[in-house]
């Protein structure tokens, strides 16, 4: 903008020049700066009451959950297959290495968990898989939770048997 602008029509290619710089600069920056000195990602996960955190770094495909490979944490292959889902989608299964550590919940709320963490960390790592991640739902955090108990109650909907007399 330091230069000389003789005419709207100058004004207006500069301006225009000077937004299509700059964001694309930025962009540039924030990728770099996704990563840490070791070439991973970070992205922590949610779902019902259970938090796991992930890092991804390229690799042959190996997922370990809290030290674990991921078919002795995840016994399960549907739980297993929950895992593998955003990696399948943006055709990227095999080429990551995953090390996750969960907490909370019960096996299929971490599975959710990972999940959701290994969306987020693979956008970290590659943003332009944002569009197809989201297409697929999995950037979404799921927010259904445990309603809580009220009192007067047995559960938390559940009410006594109702008599009359």
């Amino acid at each position: 903008m330091a230069e000389d602008v003789k005419s709207f029509s100058d004004l207006k290619t500069t301006l225009i020049k000077a937004k299509q710089t700059e964001p694309v600069a930025e962009a540039r920056e924030q990728a770099k700066s996704s990563r840490d000195s070791k070439g991973r990602s970070y992205a922590t996960g949610k779902r019902k009451n259970a938090v796991a955190r992930v890092w991804i770094k390229p690799g042959h495909g190996r997922i370990t959950v809290n030290g674990k490979e991921e078919k002795t944490y995840f016994a399960r292959p549907v739980l297993r297959m929950i895992l593998r889902q955003p990696l399948i989608a943006a055709n990227r299964d095999g080429q990551f290495d995953v090390v996750c550590t969960v907490a909370g919940g019960g096996l299929s709320g971490q599975a959710g968990a990972v999940r959701h963490g290994i969306s987020k960390a693979l956008v970290v790592y590659e943003s332009s898989l944002r569009p197809v991640l989201k297409q697929g739902g999995f950037l979404t955090r799921d927010p259904r939770v445990v309603e809580r108990k009220k009192y007067g109650h047995p559960k938390a909907r559940r009410s006594f048997q109702f008599s009359k007399r």
